[in-house]
């Protein structure tokens, strides 16, 4: 019979081997209004995140469409790179959607260290807020320590955003993967998943 300590030691060992890597910024999943109708969440953010920020034109002077592409590609960051079912995809994704992300939470003055849900549940509720007309509500989601420039400068930030070339690149290099698995039939790339977790146990 091994000693107590040594197979404490090893328990501990084989639980560091299996236990998967997990998002720098936390898991985050995607709220109930993010598609319309019974479509699949995570498709709609790779093909929309790949259109609005490779036609960054398509977003001037509009906010809330701006706020939900942030948020999307904030979920994408989370969920492509560690999601069992988009290992198909290139293993490039992760290094390039984590490159992105700093050049997007740069851009946008949102923390380096903030987690990933709460600027989700934070720029979705900000564009709820600017679809109704309450732009002060807008502005009060987008305060506080997540968004360092304050309510204000965020969302005007978001009605004029520049281009950003690595956060263009990392969701049409995602979009183009996609597309490569819906042709080679993969099931890891079709189907429904839910506001995010792609199937993660």
């Amino acid at each position: 019979m091994l000693p107590r300590l040594p197979r404490l030691a090893l328990l501990l060992l084989l639980a560091g081997c299996v236990t998967p890597d997990l998002p720098p910024q936390g898991y985050a999943t995607l709220p109930n209004d993010a598609v319309q109708g019974a479509g699949d969440p995570t498709r709609a953010a790779i093909i929309g995140t790949a259109y609005a920020f490779g036609n960054p034109a398509s977003l001037a002077g509009n906010p809330a469409a701006a706020a939900r592409a942030v948020a999307n590609y904030e979920y994408l960051a989370t969920e492509l790179p560690y999601g069992p079912r988009w290992r198909g995809f290139a293993g490039t994704i992760g290094p390039e959607f984590a490159a992105g992300l700093t050049e997007l939470r740069g851009t946008l003055g949102i923390a380096p260290n903030a987690p990933a849900q709460p600027v989700v549940e934070a720029l979705y509720a900000a564009s709820r807020a600017f679809n109704a007309g309450d732009q002060a509500a807008a502005e009060r989601s987008l305060s506080g320590p997540i968004f360092t420039r304050g309510g204000p400068a965020t969302l005007q930030r978001l009605a004029s955003l520049p281009a950003m070339p690595r956060v263009a690149a990392a969701t049409a290099h995602a979009a183009q993967e996609l597309d490569r698995q819906d042709r080679l039939g993969s099931p890891r790339g079709v189907g429904g998943g839910g506001g995010g977790g792609g199937g993660r146990p």
